[in-house]
């Protein structure tokens, strides 16, 4: 069982105290769940992790934990061999005492894109919905947060998080292995200063409940970052895939740009604007050596660039910011 004292402890110090009971009822019912899943076997390889002691630590510029010569070749050899299993590691980079995990995203790219236009994080409590194994919950503490709560409930995910927690020390940033639906259904006051929602909104069947739901789990005044995969168009444009997009099975709505801030508009938000419009290149999504299935070359036409294997338009991103 993963230990939660710490974060329980962090949440204590703050006004989301009020979630303390629910939240480890909720988690007890999550891991009931994983009885006959893999996440013992990974427990125990994590015991396996070696003792390094890091010499510096890097969460704003990057995610990096050591330098080369805090530990041998042999360390750096073992350490590989016991993060490698956890493959596919999607989100990063990460670099750990010089090993480079080079993970199938370059999401330091999307955080170098997103971070000039949000509200500085400094002293606010974070949540990441959809937040993968919390690569960018690093970046969020780098930049200052004062807590950062991840929530995801891939069981990978979370023990690639856990084993970069495992070097990165005692630090107010969490990962809990759980859904959006498994989040209160509203803080009203007492709710977060920022909530990021990356990557979710297109599998979600009813975005405008999503959209709701991440509101009621601000506090007045706070912002949402929402990043999704849009499709050229006005405010009236949203695509639904007949079947997969890019192969993947659960992609449901596609709105434009001007159609997604119409949907956070009449959901409320206020002063909404599209900060970032990205197409993702094959140089941001792309199958290495720490994530050796099909990626985004595998899933777009080979004819035409711009195009998916099955003919929608490639996928591009924005990145739309908002107020409570």
């Amino acid at each position: 069982m993963i230990n939660l004292d710490e974060l329980f402890q962090d949440l204590a110090s703050t006004r989301l105290h009020f979630w303390t009971n629910d939240l480890r009822s909720a988690l007890e019912r999550r891991f009931e769940d994983y009885t006959h899943g893999e996440l013992n076997e990974w427990l125990e390889l994590q015991q396996e992790l070696p003792e390094i002691t890091p010499s510096k630590f890097d969460f704003n510029g990057s995610v990096s934990i050591g330098q080369v010569s805090d530990c041998s070749d042999v360390e750096r050899s073992l350490l590989k061999k016991l993060l490698m299993p956890l493959h596919p590691w999607r989100k990063g980079p990460f670099n750990l005492f010089g090993l480079n995990i080079d993970t199938e995203w370059r999401s330091d790219w999307k955080w170098d894109r997103l971070k000039p236009h949000i509200s500085p994080l400094e002293n606010r409590l974070v949540l990441d919905v959809g937040c993968g194994n919390g690569y960018h919950c690093w970046r969020m503490h780098g930049a200052g947060a004062r807590l950062v709560i991840g929530i995801d409930p891939s069981q990978k995910f979370l023990m690639q998080f856990q084993s970069i927690k495992h070097y990165a020390g005692q630090r107010p940033v969490h990962l809990l292995p759980v859904g959006v639906e498994y989040m209160p259904e509203d803080m009203g006051k007492q709710g977060f200063d920022t909530v990021f929602s990356m990557g979710v909104l297109y599998h979600r069947k009813s975005p405008i409940e999503h959209i709701q739901h991440l509101k009621r789990l601000l506090r007045p005044g706070g912002e949402i970052v929402l990043e999704t995969l849009v499709v050229d168009g006005d405010k009236d444009t949203v695509f639904v895939p007949s079947g997969r997009y890019a192969q993947m099975r659960n992609v449901w709505f596609l709105p434009s740009a001007l159609a997604l801030e119409h949907w956070l508009t009449r959901c409320g938000f206020k002063n909404v604007r599209t900060v970032d419009l990205n197409r993702t290149s094959l140089d941001e999504q792309r199958a290495t050596e720490w994530m050796t299935f099909h990626s985004l070359a595998d899933y777009m036409d080979p004819n035409d660039p711009l195009k998916t294997v099955e003919g929608h338009p490639g996928p591009t991103r924005a990145i739309v910011v908002a107020e409570a």
